[in-house]
């Protein structure tokens, strides 16, 4: 088997959380599990807060299911 049939492909409408997804392990692989872990909680904070106003909820939420991600791909 070659390296390009070992390969998934990812469905269109999926790429965008794929994507996220690549960026979590990279950031878990740079930074360590811990680090991961504590960085996730961080950015749910940090979500958590912007999503006081309504203006900050469009940074907010994100933020908060970055953060969730990352915190569950830390500890799994």
């Amino acid at each position: 088997m070659n390296h390009q049939e070992e390969q998934k492909k990812v469905p269109w409408y999926l790429f965008p959380f794929w994507l996220i997804w690549k960026l979590v392990i990279f950031i878990l692989e740079i930074t360590g599990r811990l680090m991961g872990a504590i960085l996730g909680l961080v950015f749910i904070v940090v979500g958590v807060i912007l999503s006081a106003t309504v203006i900050g909820a469009i940074i907010g939420i994100p933020l908060i299911i970055f953060g969730l991600l990352l915190t569950i791909r830390a500890l799994f």
